[in-house]
């Protein structure tokens, strides 16, 4: 039973080739491979600055207290004015008060002479008829001062409420002035930081691009070799076949037995062709 061997090869310069390839990627997988390190952009100064203004301490965050402050010192001045005791209103008394009492008072101790220079000219008989002039001049006196007082009194209490209702107004617009100036320091803050946030996002894009970049460079090797292992493998076949064939040894005997067969197989055939 004969027994055959074959070697299927890819031509000399194939093989050269494949072989360099193959050794090259060997030595280039070989190499570890430092990867590019995944950065971070950090905050733009634009956004340092913008939370730096946020805080407390330099009136961003929470800079309306003083506001409130002082509109809550202008209230309880209007709480205090508004005092009802003698002691709350006499600051609101007319400071010439005493002046007008005094001027009233000599008036009618004017009057109260000349009905007495009248009633001594008149002699007994006007006696009588004086002392009703005094009282007469004596009420209206005290009526007059009664007046000049509670006059004094009502303006005094409308300069009061006045004062007050003022006072109260200012806190209530100081207190709208300090929620307004952080409302705007908010957004101006708000605005700040966004436009840090954008250029954060610039350098994290630049940063990612760099990263991409050096990956790139790094692989670019493979990708070679890669190519090169495409191109190998649809190049058109360029094998080789080498056969060998072996089968068992024959005595000359049976050679000379099988020729003999064959040989009168031969003849016969021969013969009954009409050839002999």
């Amino acid at each position: 039973m004969a027994t055959e061997t074959s070697i299927v090869r890819e031509a000399p310069e194939i093989e050269a080739y494949k072989l360099g390839l193959l050794e090259s990627a060997q030595k280039l997988a070989d190499q570890p491979i430092t990867l590019p390190t995944q950065q971070i952009a950090g905050m733009s100064q634009l956004q340092q600055d913008a939370i730096a203004a946020a805080a407390p301490a330099t009136g961003g965050i929470g800079g309306y207290q003083q506001y409130l402050q002082g509109a809550d010192t202008a209230l309880t001045d209007a709480r205090t004015t508004l005092d009802p005791s003698l002691q709350g209103l006499s600051q609101f008394m007319n400071p010439y008060q005493q002046a007008i009492q005094a001027e009233i008072n000599r008036s009618f101790d004017i009057q109260a002479s000349q009905a007495g220079q009248q009633a001594a000219g008149a002699g007994a008989f006007g006696g009588s008829r004086a002392a009703v002039q005094q009282a007469e001049i004596g009420r209206n006196r005290a009526a007059a001062l009664a007046q000049a007082q509670a006059q004094n009194f009502l303006q005094a209490q409308q300069a009061q409420q006045a004062q007050a209702e003022a006072l109260g107004q200012l806190g209530l617009r100081e207190a709208a002035v300090g929620q307004q100036a952080q409302q705007q320091a908010l957004m101006d803050i708000q605005t700040q930081f966004d436009f840090g946030k954008q250029q954060q996002a610039q350098q994290q894009a630049e940063l990612e691009a760099q990263r991409q970049s050096d990956l790139a460079q790094l692989y670019e090797p493979y990708q070679r070799y890669g190519f090169l292992s495409d191109i190998y493998k649809g190049a058109p076949t360029s094998q080789q076949t080498i056969a060998s064939s072996t089968a068992p040894s024959v005595s000359p005997a049976q050679t000379y037995l099988g020729l003999g067969i064959a040989g009168l197989s031969a003849a016969a055939g021969a013969k009954t062709a009409g050839l002999f």
